[in-house]
This record gives C-alpha cells, sequence and structure tokens, in this order.
C-alpha cells in the first residue's frame, strides 16, 4: 500500500483521541503512518479536560455523600480532605492513560514524532524542534482546540488569569476562586470547587448558564448552583483586574457593572477555539473559517484534496467521541475501501454538575421552531435515595415529542446519574422511537429511570406550572 514517493501514506498532526484513532486503524490497514504530537499523547481529553475533570468530579462529591450517609445509620469521625494527595493520585492515572495511547500507536506500527509539525505545502510537513521535513499522500489535521482569553487590551489584568488547562495544576485549594463564563466548563468547575469547600463565585454576561441548552434544563442548573453555595453574578462582564501584592486575596477584580470582588485565583471559562494558530494552513492552501477552524465536508475532508480534518479543529461538534467516529470513518473510507461518514445527529451528551446534565437530541425550542405543534412530557420528583438523608435535591425529566406521529424528539435529565442514563435514552432516540414505544417499556422499580416510561400526562403550562 506504501506510496514510494512519499515517506507516509498518512500523517496524522494530533495525538488526541480523534487522530490517534485514525493512526491506529490506517497502520493496521498496512499502511505507513506518522503522527507527531508536541505535547502530550491523548490530547485534551484525557490530559486536560473530560478525564482530570471527571476525577475531580468524583473528589469533591464524596464530602457531600459522607455527610448524607448519616441518614442512612452511618457516623464517621473528623473528615478532611488532602488535594495534595488526590492531585498525586490524579495525574498518575492521567500518565498511565496517556501511556496507553502511546504504546496502541507503537504496536499498530505507527511512527511517533514527539514534535510540532506545521505545513510547508499541501504534502509537506516541517516538524519544529528538529527541523525535519516529512512527506505524506495525506494529511489529517486533529489538533483539537484550546481555552480562549481575551487580550490585555480587552481586559487589562488577564495575564493574572489561568483557564481550565492550569485549574488541574494547581498545588493547593483557592482560597477564593471566581469563574468567567457560563458554558459546561464553567458550571462544573465552579461545582466542583464549591464541593471541595472553596468559596466561589460564577461571573456571566448572560441572564441564565448554558446558553443552547433546553430552557428548562438552563433553569435547573443555575438554581442548583446557588443551592451548591455558588455565588452567581450575571449581566456583567470583567473589566479588570489588579494584583496587590501582599495581599491574602491579592487579585481585585473589576466587573462591568461596578460591583468588584478579591480572589486569589481567576479561571477564563469563557470558550475554547480551533488550535490552528500557526499551523501554517496558508502554506497549504486549507481555507479556516473566522473562528480559526478548518470547514470540512461530510467526509472530514477540507477544500485541499490531500487534506483533512476531524475533532474539535473542524468546530463541528466538540466532543470526543466524535472526534473518535469522525477518525474511525476517515480511516475505513480512506484505508478499508469502507465508506461511511459520521451522522451528527442525536449525540447524547453530559454536563457534569451537580446533579449532573444528561441531554440527546432537540430542546423543546428547537422542535418548536422546526416542527411547530410539540407534546411535553415532564417531571420534577424527589428520589428514593433522598427520602432519608436529608437532601432536598430533585430529578427533572422531560421529553420533547413531535405531536403529529409522537416521535421523541429530545429527552432531558438533570439529576444524580443522567448521564448514565441518557446513553441508554440515545440509543432510542437515534432508532426513532415514539413516546408509545417509550410507554409499552416496562417500569424498572425502584428506580429514578423508570420515571422516562411512566410519564403519561401532556405538559400543560398554565394547569402544571409550579
Amino acid at each position: 500500500m506504501t506510496d514510494a514517493t512519499h515517506d507516509f501514506d498518512l500523517f496524522v498532526i494530533g495525538g488526541g483521541s480523534g487522530g490517534v484513532r485514525a493512526a491506529r486503524l490506517a497502520a493496521l490497514s498496512g499502511a505507513k503512518v506518522g503522527l507527531a504530537e508536541e505535547y502530550r499523547m491523548g490530547g485534551t481529553c484525557v490530559i486536560r479536560g473530560c478525564v482530570p475533570k471527571k476525577f475531580m468530579v468524583y473528589a469533591s462529591k464524596y464530602g457531600k455523600d459522607i455527610k448524607k450517609a448519616a441518614g442512612y445509620g452511618w457516623s464517621t469521625g473528623e473528615v478532611s480532605y488532602d488535594h495534595s494527595a488526590f492531585a498525586t493520585a490524579m495525574h498518575a492515572e492521567v500518565d498511565r492513560l496517556s501511556g496507553i495511547y502511546f504504546r496502541n500507536l507503537k504496536n499498530a506500527g505507527v511512527e511517533i514524532f514527539e514534535d510540532r509539525a506545521e505545513f510547508v505545502d499541501k504534502n509537506t510537513l516541517r516538524l519544529k524542534n528538529s527541523g525535519k521535513t516529512v512527506t505524506a499522500k495525506k494529511i489529517l489535521v486533529a489538533v483539537g482546540g484550546r481555552p480562549w482569553r481575551p487580550s490585555p487590551e480587552e481586559l487589562p489584568g488577564v495575564e493574572h488569569t489561568i483557564t481550565s488547562d492550569e485549574i488541574f495544576h494547581l498545588e493547593e485549594l483557592p482560597k477564593h476562586l471566581v469563574i468567567a463564563g457560563g458554558g459546561y466548563i464553567a458550571v462544573e468547575f465552579a461545582h466542583v470547587f464549591a464541593g471541595l469547600g472553596v468559596p466561589t463565585c460564577l461571573v456571566y454576561r448572560g441572564e441564565e448558564v448554558l446558553r443552547g441548552f433546553d430552557a428548562d434544563v438552563r433553569t435547573e442548573v443555575h438554581e442548583g448552583l446557588k443551592e451548591a453555595g455558588v455565588q452567581v453574578i450575571t449581566g456583567t462582564v470583567f473589566e479588570k483586574i489588579e494584583k496587590r501584592d501582599g495581599a491574602d486575596l491579592p487579585l481585585h477584580l473589576t466587573m462591568t457593572n461596578g460591583h468588584t470582588l478579591d480572589c486569589d485565583v481567576i479561571m477564563m471559562g469563557v470558550g475554547r477555539r480551533p488550535n490552528t494558530e500557526g499551523l501554517g494552513c496558508e502554506n497549504a492552501g486549507v481555507e479556516l473559517n473566522e473562528k480559526g477552524a478548518i470547514p470540512v465536508n461530510k467526509w472530514s475532508k477540507t477544500n485541499v484534496d490531500t487534506v483533512w480534518a476531524v475533532g474539535d479543529v473542524t468546530d463541528r461538534v466538540a466532543l470526543t467521541p466524535v472526534a473518535i467516529r469522525e477518525g474511525h470513518a476517515f480511516a475505513e473510507t480512506e484505508f478499508y475501501d469502507k465508506p461511511w461518514h459520521f451522522d451528527h445527529s442525536d449525540i447524547p451528551t453530559a454536563v457534569f454538575t451537580q446533579p449532573e446534565v444528561g441531554t440527546v437530541g432537540m430542546t423543546e425550542a428547537d422542535a418548536r421552531k422546526e416542527f411547530g405543534e410539540i407534546d411535553i412530557y415532564k417531571t420534577r420528583f424527589k428520589p428514593m435515595k433522598n427520602a432519608l438523608n436529608g437532601d432536598q435535591t430533585r430529578i427533572l425529566m422531560k421529553l420533547v415529542v413531535r405531536a403529529s406521529d409522537e416521535k421523541v424528539l429530545g429527552v432531558h435529565i438533570v439529576g444524580d446519574d443522567a448521564a448514565e442514563m441518557i446513553q441508554m435514552v440515545g440509543i432510542a432516540v437515534k432508532m426513532g422511537a415514539t413516546k408509545p414505544d417509550f410507554d409499552r417499556t416496562c417500569a424498572l422499580h425502584p428506580s429514578s429511570a423508570e420515571e422516562l416510561v411512566t410519564m403519561r400526562q401532556k405538559w400543560i403550562p398554565d394547569v402544571q406550572a409550579t
């Protein structure tokens, strides 16, 4: 299979989940494959994203679970949290997973370059550290995204802030943490640090967090932040940040509404951008959009016949499993003569707030806009687990159903284990299940999930709103 006119049949830029999947599968087909990763194998998800974040979510929940256990007869002595011990264990596991990615590539026959690759032309890449150039018949860009921060001109003092990349490497807990943003990264970390006992404030320009999610989910999460002890300030943004040496809380933050806050750590969680800066796409003729993303067609192909792109760099759906499926589809299409492309509709996703969010399919607003008449089935209840432990947290479940044929267009859950439930419900939604299909499914009792198949009464806001 190897093309003698090039060094590689395929060269992958980026060692994240999408790039690694594509490289490994292509190499197993007999192709000669190279991959360059300038940081650590595993990409955003494994190294500085979903994996360490989920560990931090677990860590922050244990303290609350210990307290709630008293309602079930358990008593404990003095309880304390050692952030250093937790962080050591977390980073050791991240190192282990990164090593697995590396070994899997090696075992598949991929030649790995621990270097930064940049385009020279549409078939040639320069490895920045070594100065070496390599050529490839096909090039796959899988460089992911990076946290975005405003410039010092836009926000004086922004150099005193950190991003979600650095939050995993704090040597000790903040005394007072301020987070900018209202997306999933911001709200997840607000819950994490509040759960660890850190006074935490969230500042968001909008009126309700999680823009783009179903309105009921947004309200539930917004109220949940406040119930968790997070100070939520909406309708404003940062104006300037000043550092006052010697102060216990050295960062003095001024907001556009005139209010001020003193803290010691500020995290910017205001979004991510495709990581194409300095990649040299212009040298290969690869077009970028206004966000710096690489536009691709349904086959993940760019405007250049030798270049493809998958994952967050394309700004399609920024989720690790999506990048993996895109990389898989690319490899089977180009190296196994099994053409297929990933369908980006009805992707289940979670937000690991506390309680967490699980959602798949359309929001109520989007469904009404596209289809007109929509039926809503909704319930909000206290789970059985909270009957004895004093926890007043409730679970929200919502079905969005097309009235014309009763097809379930969307399912939205806010509550413990929502992510686990939504993965299974996602199968039904993807298959086109109807509300009668849900109704015919026998409930599993006692469980919270049984409510998904026992809702019978349509939601009429004027009658049922509480």
